[in-house]
């Protein structure tokens, strides 16, 4: 049989070598390290036999469904742990985890319970078996045998998960623990070195606050010791730069029952970012040839078919509303929109590239399970373009996007990222992607011709791309390291037939344009999300809030507090003045507490010379300077739109 790799080699193998037996054959060193394998698209067990031609694309701790794969497994240790301290115990559902990073169990206890005290006990066991090195097993069983085993063993909540399989249903075992699971799992226990277990909560089978209370208990593990170290104190110092209580403690966004779940209120410091992000991104995109438009939020149900979102994404739509009998739906894209704007009007190959912009809403209805502050919410703000251009048009403007990437993440001070390139599966064609073979190829190749010319660093991932071609997805790291999805770059050669736009080319024949999907800032919701943590809170000078804090040591200086805000307020600083009575350093603890960049203190001193005493948030006391050459140098800083901290220079 012929496997070919990611990088388009193909060599011949015998009739059922597993992954891991090809993995062998390239080097032992290669073989020690993998842990899954992708066949044909598909996460397989590096160990399970290959019976035909296949792509291949062997599995490590470096690629996200490797880790997924180690993280799924070790549920399954930890499980077996569980069931030697605590037998009789019930299982539901063991899931690899992203956020947080690693696994946990839903299991019914009886009447015992586990403790934060217990996992000490629970982890030295799991270590134990891991130890071990017991190989992860597949078995195929039929649903009769797989009922039947489970029923003797009195466990209603796996006869549940098989009402709704069908035969072709998978057990795995290792040890002493067997249990029905579709996989993958990696080859054997002794890949698992180091392990935590982190905390223990309840929650309601299937979700349902009806269903009984069953036990949750979450864990990470890590091939090395080293990396479960760094990682617990990564999570330490996220616990500081969690997004929702800085949201909180800074007054940047609240949620209310009442308007619903995952729908955001933006407060009043909230706001201000958001227009300060926006004020960016319409400066940027002016600058490179974008016109604005607006779209409504609502659209009929055929222009969604049109599309080729519905069916296929009915489920993360909101329900349609009836009107004068016709369905409605709350838009979850921009793009048909945009289409209808392009085609609103005749073009020519003169009106190309033809690019538009919107900060649209969109509504999505994610599971109330998956919500998580900022970063999955059911109303999202999106930094959304369109870009219309014909073939010979494309890698201009498509480098074009990429490089506004940089220039964000050079102002954002972001440093770490990769681009990820999602490709097609050609199997799969006609079922989940536009069955066009030679535009995919075609499509997927004018994209990673554009990376590899730009020095930009990507990874190409298959069967992730957009129904209707190829996407870059943009992933970008915090300050702690923690990976973000910020945004996506996607091309597009389909919904330009399927909404018949049109161009008139240069031989006066009628032409489909290639369309660019982009939002190089993603969505307010995520990006601020992802800003709060990146900064713990100390937005640089011009996203702050509060720009300027001004601090009268008593009344008899109020006056002239407030001629330094209407001074700073003139120069489009923003300020506020602390007019309470009390004492300088409850204000000046309090203000740091707040991350408000600058500090002014005035007293007697101040007041009789016209300056002010400078104090930098996180930084103490500048020194004493004119106010007038504060108020440049800060308008200075913010035009500029530093990422770091500058701080005003500190005076002689």
């Amino acid at each position: 049989m012929n496997i070919t790799f990611p990088d388009g080699a193909v060599r011949s193998y015998a009739e059922g070598s597993s992954a891991l037996d090809i993995a062998k054959s390239i080097s032992e060193g290669l073989a020690r390290k993998v842990l899954a394998a992708k066949v044909n698209g598909e996460v397989w067990d590096a160990s399970r036999p290959i019976t035909g031609d296949s792509t291949l694309n062997l599995l490590t701790w470096d690629d996200k469904e490797g880790k997924s794969t180690f993280w799924h497994s070790s549920a399954h240790v930890m499980a077996e742990a569980i069931e030697v301290l605590y037998p009789g115990t019930k299982f539901w559902v063991g899931p690899a985890t992203e956020n947080p990073a690693g696994f946990y169990y839903d299991m019914d206890l009886g009447d015992r319970k586990i403790t934060e005290e217990d996992l000490a006990v629970l982890e030295k066991k799991m270590n134990e078996l891991a130890k071990q090195n017991n190989a992860f097993v597949r078995k195929e069983i039929s649903k009769a045998d797989a009922v039947t085993y489970f029923a003797d063993k009195g466990d209603e909540y796996k006869l549940d998960l098989l009402q709704n399989l069908e035969d072709g249903i998978t057990f795995y075992s290792q040890g002493q623990f067997t249990d029905l699971c579709r996989g993958p799992h990696i080859p054997h226990t002794g890949f698992i070195k180091a392990i935590k277990l982190t905390n223990v909560a309840g929650a309601y089978w299937k979700g349902d606050e009806k269903n009984k209370q069953l036990t949750r208990v979450y864990g990470v593990t890590f091939p090395n010791q080293k990396e479960l170290d760094e990682y617990l104190q990564m999570l330490e110092e996220a616990k500081k730069r969690d997004h929702r209580k800085l949201g909180k403690e800074l007054s940047i966004y609240t949620m209310d029952d009442d308007v619903g779940q995952g729908l955001i209120m933006w407060m009043p410091n909230g706001t201000v970012i958001i227009e300060e992000l926006e004020k960016l991104a319409k400066e940027t995109e002016s600058e490179a040839g974008y016109k604005r438009v607006v779209t409504p939020h609502i659209a009929k149900e055929n222009m969604y078919l049109t599309s080729g979102h519905l069916p296929y994404y009915a489920d993360s739509m909101y329900p349609p509303m009836e009107l004068e009998g016709e369905k409605y739906y709350l838009r979850s894209m921009n793009c048909p929109h945009h289409h209808k704007i392009f085609a609103a009007e005749p073009k020519s190959y003169r009106d190309l590239p033809y690019r538009i912009a919107e900060y649209g809403t969109v509504y999505r209805y994610e599971q109330s399970g998956e919500l998580f502050g900022l970063m999955r919410v059911r109303c999202l703000h999106m930094n959304d373009a369109h870009i219309y251009c014909t073939k010979e048009q494309f890698n201009e403007e498509f480098r074009a996007v990429n490089e506004m990437y940089l220039k964000y993440f050079k102002i954002f001070g972001i440093e770490k990222y990769v681009m990820r390139l999602s490709l097609h599966s050609p199997e799969k064609l006609g079922v989940k992607y536009v069955n066009e073979p030679e535009l995919w190829q075609e499509t997927e190749a004018m994209v990673r011709n554009v990376l590899t010319e730009s020095n930009i660093p990507f990874v190409e991932v298959q069967d992730e791309a957009a129904f209707y071609g190829p996407k870059i997805d943009v992933q970008i790291y915090s300050a702690i390291g923690r990976e973000f999805t910020l945004a996506t770059n996607q091309v597009d050669f389909s919904q330009g037939r399927s909404f018949k736009l049109q161009y008139t080319s240069q031989d006066n024949k009628p032409e489909t344009p290639l369309i660019i999907h982009r939002a190089p800032l993603g969505t307010h919701e995520r990006f601020i999300g992802f800003l709060l943590e990146q900064y713990a809170g100390k937005f640089p000078v011009w996203l702050a809030p509060v720009q300027v804090k001004v601090l009268p040591i008593s009344d008899k200086f109020l006056d002239y507090a407030k001629e330094i805000q209407a001074k700073l307020k003139k120069a489009d600083i923003r300020a506020e003045v602390d007019d309470r009575q009390e004492k300088i350093g409850k204000k000046i603890r309090e203000t740091e507490l707040l991350k408000v960049p600058y500090m002014l203190v005035v007293g007697e001193k101040e007041m009789n010379e016209k300056q002010v005493s400078i104090r930098r948030q996180g930084k103490g006391d500048l020194g004493a300077k004119p106010l007038d050459e504060f108020v440049q140098q800060i308008v200075e800083e913010v035009k500029e739109r530093r990422a770091d901290t500058h701080e005003v220079t500190e005076a002689k």
